[in-house]
């Protein structure tokens, strides 16, 4: 099948972007609209951690080991340091405000981590888990693809054009239109907006807090078990990055999802626990600057499986959207189904059945307020 004669993808996040690359690898030009810039929602403030097989046992398991193969193909030919990849170690603590943990101690902790914080179990090796700089990541792709011949366009995506059969003819940017054959929609939390033009299934979004601090300690990311003073448990991740940072979130929050993804802030609440949190782990990092405090909403689908493929219906429309807390892991695998779909008419790599849209319930609905 001959590509369509333009494709345009509303989305530069990690989604957006990944099927940018590939597209352009085949020779395709696709233009990239995004109303801020690449990775300026959750793509550029997630954690970026890649796991080879933690999601065995589920319809997300061949998608998660094709991408884990993909993003080291991808550090090598554009380059680890550029996108922040290195394989790391991965372990399970517990950590407390207070009283004494080691009842769940099964390993030595390392040394960094001084506090009230035991290790428990070993989660991930240097072949097993890995992670990138998810902005990095994300901005690399789409600088290849636009060195490829893709359009990068910002502006703010406010509608579709269909013709009189009912398929993509054209994508409204800023009231404009940019004449299309088929649309990816990589909106991520923003999908909603997209179901005032078309029906699509039920996407939602889940906040929480982050910060970046100014540390250098060990590539040894951290899933702990906290319990604060008055018992409450929760989870928090550590993940050191290259270069003298640390990234941590695990702090929920519950705010409506804004326009703008600028406008999505952490609570000073929310980060500050977060910091002091951090302390409870390590002294090095109670002690480290915060030098980024963020916050994201990470996509959701009601089963927990992204959709990926044809909107139903709607011919040269695509969704691909709903990659939870999995998105930069899931990115470069799903960006490939998406653009076998496209020049194709079908998924050759991975079997898209698990994801494809038909599986749940779609609607449109009413909403006010300004497109993704």
């Amino acid at each position: 099948m001959s590509a369509p004669k333009r494709i345009v993808i509303c989305g530069a996040g990690a989604i957006g972007a990944s099927t940018a690359y590939f597209l352009t690898r085949r020779d395709a030009r696709p233009t990239i609209v995004d109303r801020a810039r690449p990775g300026a929602a959750a793509s550029g403030r997630a954690a970026g951690f890649l796991a080879l097989d933690w999601l065995a046992g589920t319809p997300l398991d061949e998608l998660a080991r094709a991408s884990f193969a993909l993003h080291r193909i991808l550090a090598d030919e554009l380059g680890a340091e550029r996108l922040g990849y290195r394989p790391t170690e991965a372990i399970m603590t517990a950590a407390a405000d207070e009283g004494d943990l080691e009842r769940y101690r099964r390993l030595p902790s390392p040394g960094w981590l001084d506090g009230n914080v035991v290790a428990h179990q070993e989660i991930g090796t240097a072949e097993t888990t890995a992670q990138v700089n998810p902005l990095s990541f994300t901005a690399a792709l789409v600088e290849e693809a636009v060195a490829a011949g893709a359009e990068l366009v910002t502006g703010v995506v406010d509608g579709l054009s269909l013709d009189a059969a009912g398929a993509v003819a054209g994508v409204s940017v800023d009231g404009g239109t940019i004449t299309a054959d088929a649309v990816v929609l990589a909106l991520g939390p923003w999908t909603s907006q997209a179901q005032r033009w078309i029906a699509l299934p039920q996407v939602l979004g889940s906040k929480g807090a982050s910060i970046l601090m100014a540390a250098d300690v060990p590539a040894q990311v951290v899933f702990s078990e906290y319990i604060d003073r008055d018992g409450r448990r929760s989870q928090v991740e550590i993940y050191p990055r290259p270069g003298g940072l640390v990234y941590m979130n695990g702090h929920p929050e519950h705010d409506p999802l804004p326009d703008d993804p600028d406008a999505i802030l952490p609570s000073d609440r929310a980060w500050r626990e977060l910091h002091r949190i951090a302390g409870v782990h390590s002294s090095v990092l109670g002690e480290a600057e915060v030098v980024v405090r963020s916050a994201c909403y990470r996509p959701l689908t009601v089963d927990g499986i992204p959709l990926i493929g044809p909107v139903p219906g709607v011919p040269g429309a695509y969704l691909a959207t709903g990659h939870a807390s999995w998105g930069i892991l899931n990115a470069p695998a799903s960006g490939r189904m998406v653009s076998e779909m496209l020049l194709d008419d079908r998924s050759t790599s991975l079997d898209a059945s698990p994801f494809a849209l038909a599986r749940l319930p779609a609607a449109r609905i009413s909403h006010a307020g300004a497109g993704a």
